[in-house]
This record gives C-alpha cells, structure tokens and sequence, in this order.
C-alpha cells in the first residue's frame, strides 16, 4: 500500500504558526531598511550629480511658489554635504512684483551657500557659509506699505527678517532699500576684504548713502568676522553715520553677520539740535542747543530700546530710557527721563523759543515786531509732525538753574495719541509753594485747540518774589493762584491772543515788605513822611487781596483789582492784551483814615509785557497840582494843602468774595454792601498798536474805563 494514501498521513503535517510581533519588527525593519537604502541612494545620486539635474524643477518650483519668476543662467548645485544643504548658482534672477519700480529683486554673478538642514525643519534659517559675487538686491516696501518684495508668494507685509549667517564672503554687492511711507532710500556697496587684525579671518566693510524725509545722509561701517566661527565666534560690528550736522555711530558684539537681535551695542550721537536727529525718524521733538549722549541700543521684537541713556543737551544733563517701536505701523515712543539740571535757555525751546537766538542772546527773548517789543513764543506746533507717531514720556527735572524763579522738581508725564497731547499732570515746586497745572493741545480740531488749568498752592510772598525787591524778613504773607484758558491757535502767542478764562491771584491775610513799600500802597503823603524820618521799615498789613482778570479773545479786563490793608484799600481798572501784549492799567489806594499829604490819584503801568513802565505823575495828580496852585494863589498858601488831604474814607472789603476769586460784581464791603468802585470785569480790547496817537489816546480812555 502506497504510504501516502495511508489513513492518517496528512495529520502528520502541522501548519507553521509566525509571532505577529516578530512579523511586524520583521516588516518595520525591512521598511526602514528600504527607506534608508532610497536614502542613501539619493544621497549618493546628488552627491555624485551634485543635484545639477534638478535645476529645471526648481526653477518650475520656485517660480511657482514665490509667484516670481526664478532662473538660474548657469551652473547649479543642490545636494547634501553631507547633512547640510549645499547650494550653489550661479547668474540667480528673481524678478520683482508688478508694482515695484525695478524688474528684479535679485541679481548675482554667483551664490554659494551652506544650510543647516535640522534647524530648517523646525523653521530656523542658519547658513554656516554664504558667498555672493556682484550681487544686486532690492529691498522695498509698496507705497500702501502693505506689501514689500522680500516676501515671496502671496503679498503680505512681514518685516525683512535675515537668516542667521555665521561666516560670509561678499563681493561687489549692492543692496537699495526704500519705503515710500518713511521717505527713505538707502544704497549700499558691500565688500568682504582680508582684516589686518589677525584674530579676524574677514571684515565685511559697507558704504552708502541716502535719503531719509527729503534728508541726504551717507554711512559706512564693518563687520569683523573672528577665526573661531567653527566655535560659534561673534562678530564685531562697527556703524558710522553722518547727516545734517548730526554725528551717530554704533559698535558692538553680534552673535553672527546678521543677528542683532538682543545683542547691547554702544551707541552715539552728537549734533547741533536734536530736533533734526528725530526729524529721520519722523518724530517732532523741542528743538535744542547742541547735544552729545549715549546708551546701550538693544533690539528685541522689533521694539529698538536706548537703556542706561545719558548725556547733554546744552548746559543741561539728561539721563534714563528710550523705546521706538513700530505696533501698528505707526511709530510710538515711550521715555522715562531725568534731569538734574535744566538750563533756564535749554528749557525756552520746550513753550516755542528758539535755542539758538535764545543762546545768541544770553536767554533774552525780547524781540522786536513792528516796533513793539514781544515777549510771548510765536514758534508754531508742527501739527503735521505729531500726527505720524504717539508717545507716552515721563521726565524729572530737579532744579532750572539760571532763573530767578526758583524752579524745581519738575514732574512731566506727556502722552500722544493721535494728534491729541496731553501734559497731564504737570507739575513743580516754587520755593515752598507747588504748581499743578493739566494741559490739553488738541491737534484734532483745525485749528489746534489748547486748554490750560494751572493751580498754584499757597506760596510765601517772601520766597516767592525775593528776586523782585521783596524782602523775606517781615514779610509773611502769602499767594495762591488759578490761571484757566482755552482757545484756538497753534503757538502760544496766538493760542493766548485768542483765548477766553480767568486768571486770579489771591492773598490771604499777612504781611508784605519791600523796598519802597508806601509807594506800593500808593500813599505818597505818607511815604515821603516816613522817608524824611528814615521809618521805612513797617511792613505792609494785608487783610486780603485778589487781582484777577477776566480774559475774553484775549483782552484781559480787571475783574477785580482788590486788596485790603491795615490803611487803604487798593483798586485797579484797566487790563492787558495778549494779542500784542500791551498793558493798560490804573492802581489807585483810598485811605481809611485821614492823610493830609495824598496825591490820591491813580498810578499807571503801561508799556508793553517786555517793556512794561509806571506812570507816577498821572493826569489826575497834575490836575490836584493845577488846584491846589489855584488855591494857594486865590486863598492863601495853606490852602493849597487841601488838594491833597484825603479824609480817610475808603470802605474795607469783606474778605469772604475776595478770598473765593470772586468777579468783580460779586465784592462787597465790610458792611455786606456791593462794591461801586471796583468796575464790572469788562473792558475794550487794546490793539493800538499801529494806530495814530489820537486813536491810540481816545483808545486808551475806552479801555481804562476812567476812576
């Protein structure tokens, strides 16, 4: 019997079972295996090829992808060495968007390069090796600024971002660089030389030149590359620039040829006025007396921080930090500054005076305008400056030396926004008295509308006007102030000529003394009395006093002129123009008890705010003069005295409206009666200042509003 047809025989036979974890390492393997072998093989094949044969597909490619059209004229190289990407081409175009004003962005006679492949594939740009060869690049940005040529593929408007380059070698390049938005243009030649130094092994040198707002400034600099790049060595960078009399430069330590990212360099700048400085950058700024600072310039973000700032700018010192950033395509400076010392001349240019004739001149800011002097700052705000950036500044300033004003403790919190500024709160010390003060510039509005509230807290007279002839001994009483104004214009003169408020200055009770004090209580009998005994040492008793004015289209009127002493009551009318600064008033005392020796007559302070005179001989006393020679004449010589007695019969103010700033239609005397002898806060604007002397005579009477 045939053994195989033996019942049983196929049971012998048994299946062979496979581990499926054995099968699947097995399979794993063997992919593995086939991908590296591809791997290899490719690898092989381009390092061989040097991966010339791919040079139609990335053309085809990269004109796909960056919507340009890329060529490559002669040889190309694309491989791995051996992890690294090596590429090489030679006569590289890249045309440039329909929009730009050059048909490529990229020219060059060769590129040859070395790209870390691991970092790529996290999104890192590092080339260990870059060399161009008569390059020409074009770097611009779209006049919309939302598209620029560097970004390939869809438009966009990303900042220029470099790779990092660790070592280079460029040769004949150029690079130009504009942004209509800034109105800058920039070109540059780019060449690697060997450097003298022996610890470098190249110096990358550039040179250029540029505009920037219509501006020309030219550059140079180097960039030193050391020996030990293999090591990761840095690089030291050196800028020099000059423009408009204005004089920068920049050195450092970079971690490589084009990261300076977070890497502190020393920066420098000097000039003639820093207004010019931050004129490049579209910024308006007070203009300044010739300036030199320094600090550590750090870029992280695209946010450009100037820490540890220090320096000066005329004769004053100026310290603490700066950032420029670019959120929005809109430039925003934040500043934290102090100053010791502010020179009296530094500190004009800040309310509209020029530094250099305020410097010509010793500090003196008269000027001359169709023959009357001008105090006031004509220098307009550059309205079309502020509308292209905000800003948000806080400044100190310890003391302003040069003043006799004692100044001090400056505190400035500026902010900008959109053509709104605002110095809120502003604030200083007078001696032991302190100003508060919260200003409006509103550049929205056509034309430009300010709104000033200044407050100054009680202030020893005695401190406060020792500069003036007031003497601190016997002298203790004291002034608060509020000044409110708004109006229309865009310098202080003209802001001023056209604005309306109140300006009032209170004195509590005290005492005042100064040299020539009975002529400050107008009594004239009694002062050469006492200046005949060699008694002029009492000091002036004040009950309370106001001498506020009402402003309306910048006339001021005296609303009211009152100050209650031991002896006189004290009155004014009249006023002053901010439109030419002219000043039109009449001061008066009434006596409380009986003075046989008063002129009783008004004294005059005319003149202009720079040129201010007092008129003692005032037509009323002439006129007592004519009469009490009339008398003598007609009587006898003892009754000419008569025209000068005065009986003492002056009503004392109630101190409760005087002390409040009330107007002058809400005074009242001592009795609660309303006051007849103060006007009524109103008088006609003196703009005489071209008129023939007949107007500017019946003028003066409309505007005094005779006593």
């Amino acid at each position: 019997m045939n053994e195989m047809a033996r019942p049983g025989a196929f049971e012998d036979a048994r299946p062979i079972h496979r581990d499926p974890a054995t099968t699947a390492v097995a399979s794993l393997l063997a992919l593995v295996a086939t991908i590296v072998g591809l791997i290899l093989l490719a690898w092989t094949v381009l390092y061989v090829t040097k991966g010339r044969f791919l040079k139609h597909m990335f053309e085809r490619y990269a004109s796909r992808s960056a919507e340009r059209d890329v060529r490559v004229a002669g040889d190309f190289q694309l491989y791995f060495n051996p992890i690294d990407i090596k590429f090489l081409a030679e006569g590289l175009t890249i045309t440039n968007p329909k929009w730009a004003k050059q048909p490529y962005f990229l020219k060059s006679k060769l590129i040859d390069s070395n790209i870390e492949s691991i970092p790529l594939i996290f999104g890192k740009r590092r080339i260990d090796w870059l060399m161009l060869l008569n390059g020409d690049v074009d770097l611009a940005w779209s006049p919309d600024g939302k598209q620029n040529t560097w970004t390939m593929g869809k438009p966009s408007a990303k900042p220029l971002e470099l790779p990092d380059i660790r070592e280079a070698l460029i040769q004949g390049t150029r690079i130009h660089y504009s942004d209509p938005r800034l109105r800058l243009t920039a070109n540059l030649g780019i060449d690697t030389v060997r450097a003298q130094d022996t610890r470098f092994a190249s110096d990358i040198r550039f040179s250029g030149n540029g505009t920037l707002r219509d501006r020309p400034f030219k550059l140079s600099g180097n960039l030193m590359s050391p020996n030990e790049t293999v090591t990761g060595g840095r690089n030291q960078f050196r800028m020099h620039a000059e423009a408009a009399r204005t004089v920068l430069d920049v050195s450092g330590t970079l971690p490589g040829a084009t990261r300076i990212e977070g890497a502190p360099l020393d920066f420098r700048v000097h000039g003639y006025n820093l207004a010019n400085l931050f004129e490049f950058i579209g910024v308006a700024v007070p203009e300044t007396r010739a300036y030199n600072l320094r600090a550590v310039l750090t870029k992280n973000d695209g946010i450009w921080k100037f820490e540890r700032l220090r320096g000066r700018f005329g004769n004053s010192d100026l310290a603490g930090r700066l950032t420029v950033a670019m959120p929005t395509n809109r430039i925003k400076l934040d500043a934290n500054l102090a100053t010791n010392s502010l020179d009296v001349i530094d500190a004009g240019p800040f309310i509209g005076y020029n530094p250099e004739r305020l410097d010509a001149t010793g500090g003196k800011i008269v000027q001359t305008e169709g023959g009357a002097p001008r105090l006031l700052p004509d220098a307009p705000l550059r309205v079309d400056a502020i509308r292209r950036f905000d800003a948000d500044v806080h400044w100190t300033v310890k003391r302003v030396a040069g003043d006799k004003w004692p100044v001090s403790n400056i505190d400035l919190t500026l902010s900008l926004d959109h053509s709104l500024l605002k110095l809120s709160p502003l604030t200083f010390d007078l001696d032991r008295g302190h100003v508060s003060s919260d200003i409006s510039i509103n550049a929205r509005r056509n034309p430009v509308f300010t709104d000033l509230d200044l407050r100054l807290s009680p202030t020893p007279m005695g401190r406060l006007l020792k500069g003036f002839g007031v003497e601190e001994a016997g002298t203790t009483g004291t002034l608060k102030a509020r000044v409110q104004l708004a109006g229309p214009g865009d310098s202080v003169r003209k802001w001023l000529g056209n604005s309306n408020g109140r300006i009032a200055v209170i004195m509590p009770q005290g005492s005042l003394w100064a040299r020539n004090v009975q002529l400050s209580e107008l009594d004239i009998g009694t002062f050469v009395w006492k200046m005949w005994k060699g008694e002029l040492k009492e000091p002036v008793q004040i009950n309370c006093g106001l001498i506020a004015f009402t402003v309306r289209n910048g006339i001021a009127a005296a609303d009211p002129i009152l100050i209650d002493t031991k002896k006189n009551v004290i009155l004014g009318r009249g006023g002053f123009s901010f439109k030419n600064e002219a000043l039109d008033l009449r001061v008066r005392a009434d006596g409380k008890r009986f003075s046989l020796f008063s002129a009783q007559s008004p004294i005059g302070v005319g003149g202009y705010f720079a040129k201010p005179s007092i008129d003692v001989i005032s037509p009323q006393l002439i006129a007592r003069g004519g009469a009490a020679v009339g008398l003598g004449a007609v009587v006898s010589p003892l009754a000419a005295i008569l025209a000068f007695v005065d009986i003492g019969d002056a009503k004392s103010a109630a101190c409760g409206p005087v002390l409040s700033g009330a107007t002058a239609m809400a005074q009242r005397t001592k009795g609660g009666e309303p006051r007849d002898d103060v006007g009524k806060g109103t008088t006609a604007k003196s703009e005489s200042g071209n008129r023939s002397p007949e107007a500017k005579h019946k003028q003066r009477k409309k505007f005094l509003g005779i006593f």
